[in-house]
């Protein structure tokens, strides 16, 4: 995978190959564990981004049933009915059926605001979305560190077997003594010992990719492929104009917006009448049957029910007041978010930079002359272990910043609402 940030500016280029002459790993294709198919089978199967999506679903049946008429009413009316219940006639008979009809608007706009409603559900998929992917990456490389780790303990095994053959060499030829060979046994079963911690380690983030991807937690995984990373980095403004169009709770709120405009000419419309129609069929005992029809209104300006549609109005009104500083807030987050990982990159390159090509390098050189001069007794064993150690810790210390810079630059794509190639 590569991650690239494109600009006109460019503060600098990385390029940072996790392949080293000291630090290889020979694995099959099929034994690898792509990033690609983490994402897309966690997009495709996490419960959180389904429930979204159903809630999507729910919203987009919502308009039909907004803008639609309620149901007709049909009565029948029977008059001067008699009490004997040997007579089976009545005076009069009345079947009726009405129909009531909103002003005329008011269904649109309750329409236009389950439409927005839609809309802002299909934006909180998408933000879902980038939210589970942020957490499916930062798994996926939490789980690539575990390896990581346990590769470059095993490469620190090989190499204090090679020291402990070194130390017994020179006491059995009589140019040692016999501490350094238990000091090189004991470093070496202080390693064997560490190693359960590193696997528990690497089966809980195998288990944390199993979550994201709503697997069981023991299922196999392979191992995370080796990322190649080329960074581009853009300048503040631009990252905060992408996320401006791009972020989807952005959006969402933007809608919100709009849908507290829509509910305002709604609770307006409030003051309007409705009218219920109603037409009847008379059937008369020994008299003439006839029709009739009648047209009731409501009466919403009345004063003992005006002030209620008063404060609708002042509640749809304040509802998009908040929705706008609702929008405010969430955009100086954003813009908070995309120049704290800015920094944090920035930083986290560096780091990648000075280990790869300053730090390891001498640390290896340290390595190879203690081990040289221990060989021809110009220096103690401790020398050669704590420059063991100190390669150890480098090479440990550059892929947790690649790690961290990997992790932060899937937070990154989530503020910014868009994935960066």
């Amino acid at each position: 995978m590569s991650i690239r940030l494109v600009s006109g500016h460019f503060f600098g280029l990385v390029l940072v190959s996790l392949v080293s002459a000291q630090i290889a790993v020979a694995e099959s294709p099929a034994d690898r564990l792509l990033l690609s198919d983490v994402l897309a089978e966690a997009r495709a199967h996490h419960p959180e981004i389904q429930a979204a999506r159903e809630r999507y679903r729910a919203a987009k049946e919502r308009p039909t049933q907004a803008g639609a008429f309620d149901d007709p009413e049909a009565k029948i009316e029977l008059f001067n009915t008699p009490q004997d219940l040997d007579v089976t006639r009545t005076d009069s008979t009345i079947f009726g059926l009405s129909q009531r009809f909103p002003f005329p608007g008011k269904r649109g706009l309750k329409k236009q605001l389950a439409l927005k409603d839609a809309d802002i559900a299909e934006a909180l998929v998408h933000e879902k979305e980038l939210e589970i992917g942020a957490q499916a990456k930062g798994a996926y490389y939490d789980l690539y560190l575990a390896y990581k780790a346990i590769e470059i303990h095993h490469q620190q095994i090989e190499l204090l077997k090679n020291f402990f053959q070194i130390a017994n060499a020179r006491f059995r030829a009589g140019k040692g003594v016999q501490v350094d060979v238990i000091k090189a046994g004991l470093e070496l079963s202080k390693l064997q010992n560490e190693l359960p911690v590193l696997e528990q380690q690497r089966d809980s983030a195998q288990a944390k990719v199993n979550l994201v991807m709503n697997r069981s937690p023991e299922t196999p995984l392979g191992t995370p492929a080796e990322p190649v990373t080329r960074v581009d980095k853009p300048a503040f403004l631009e990252l905060r104009e992408i996320a401006i169009q791009n972020r989807p709770q952005l959006k969402a709120l933007t809608t919100d917006a709009a849908r507290s405009e829509t509910a305002i000419a709604l609770a307006q419309k409030q003051y309007y009448p409705d009218f219920n129609v109603m037409a009847s069929r008379f059937q008369n005992f020994g008299q003439r049957d006839g029709f009739g029809g009648a047209v009731v209104m409501s009466l919403p300006f009345s004063f003992w029910t005006k002030p209620k549609y008063d404060a609708g109005v002042r509640e749809a009104k304040a509802n998009l007041e908040a929705a706008k500083a609702s929008y405010q807030a969430m955009q100086n987050q954003v813009g908070f978010e995309v120049k704290d990982l800015l920094v944090k990159l920035e930083a986290v390159e560096k780091l990648m930079v000075m280990y790869r090509t300053t730090i390891i390098p001498q640390a290896q050189q340290t390595l190879d002359s203690a081990r040289l001069n221990y060989q021809n007794g110009k220096v103690e064993f401790l020398t050669l272990l704590d420059a063991e150690r100190a390669l150890k810790d480098f090479q440990l210390e550059f892929y947790r910043a690649l790690t961290a810079f990997a992790q932060r630059m899937a937070e990154l794509e989530r503020a910014i609402g868009k994935e960066l190639t």
